[in-house]
């Protein structure tokens, strides 16, 4: 496992989004790297990583991208790629890569299951910082009181929550399909949180840019894969 960081800015919040329910902490990543005008910085590195790469609108895509938004001291990390079986060592990094820069907190973005479509999108989180808590709450979001957390953003609750503070801000989604509205109510949530000044009326049009642009490049890894799963059984047969 590598991490690879080309500038260390100090004191920042982390916001760290992987694919999950609805892909809305990827989408929700995504859009904020564009809004917040960022510059990749870094990316982590793990050789269990599929052997392959995006390309998009002729740029090479990173499965784990660092990003940075000098303005408001962000470091953002964008995942694009499956990371099941390494969401130990992925959020060790995450972790790691917190406590080196000094981080001021760790937020993390995710879907949460549905059963039932509604008409209006509910936004959840969890901290166990009272001060903080009280903050998210006149965003609009509602505490999280029960439920079950998988993925980067479990292990990461209980891996760094008794070193630094660390936030969960989830919303409902209704299918494992990209979900924008849900990655928009999120967004929401963190510009009033944070005060990114979002332009939020013409934010669900751009999230569903990005979830089309995601569709892209997940159907062309999912046939990369594929391929390389022929190949595999070509050499052995």
């Amino acid at each position: 496992m590598d991490i690879i960081l080309e500038k260390k800015p100090k004191n920042p919040t982390i916001i760290q989004g992987f694919p999950g329910f609805g892909l809305v902490g990827t989408i929700a990543t995504e859009f904020l790297i564009d809004h917040l005008k960022t510059e990749q910085i870094g990316k982590i590195w793990l050789d269990d990583l599929p052997a392959m790469v995006a390309i998009h609108e002729g740029k090479v895509v990173e499965p784990i991208g660092i990003f940075y938004n000098q303005e408001y001291n962000i470091v953002i990390v964008h995942g694009i790629t499956a990371i099941q079986g390494m969401e130990w060592k992925v959020t060790d990094a995450v972790v790691n890569m917190a406590k080196d820069l000094k981080a001021k907190e760790i937020i993390s973005l995710e879907g949460i299951g549905s059963t039932e479509p509604t008409a209006k999108t509910e936004a959840f989180f969890y901290s166990s910082n009272a001060k903080k808590a009280e903050q998210l709450k006149k965003s609009g979001a509602k505490p999280l009181k029960e439920g079950i957390i998988m993925g980067p953003t479990g292990i990461l609750l209980l891996k760094a929550e008794k070193t630094m503070p660390v936030i969960t801000i989830f919303s409902e989604t209704h299918s494992q399909l990209p979900d924008s509205k849900a990655a928009a109510k999120i967004i929401e949530v963190l510009d009033s949180y944070l005060g990114l000044k979002v332009e939020t009326k013409p934010l669900l049009e751009q999230a569903q840019k990005f979830e089309a642009k995601l569709k892209d490049i997940m159907v062309k890894s999912e046939v990369a894969s594929e391929e390389s799963k022929k190949k595999r059984l070509s050499y052995v047969g």
